[in-house]
């Protein structure tokens, strides 16, 4: 259970706006709220983003050249 403290006027706001639509008020605010958590909400891109990269090599097209890489190191092991 949540109990908030508004002021009259978005409370006069939200009163057209059940009438208007007839929903309750705690429809109107679970809606609210809703949308706000949605539009502030951090995807899993944003909360792992400091980590990304932090055990790299610092070569950044290991994964364009990786056949070569291996050939090369085969090479090498078999002129040995």
């Amino acid at each position: 259970m949540l109990s908030v403290r508004i002021p009259e006027e978005l409370e006069a706001k939200i009163e057209t706006i059940t009438k208007e639509k007839n929903i309750s008020k705690s429809e109107v605010v679970k809606e609210a709220l809703m949308l706000y958590i949605a539009k502030n909400e951090k995807s899993s891109y944003e909360l792992g983003k400091n980590l990304f990269g932090k055990y790299g090599s610092g070569d950044g097209n290991l994964s364009k050249t990786y056949k070569l890489k291996i050939k090369e190191h085969i090479r090498e092991k078999n002129t040995r």
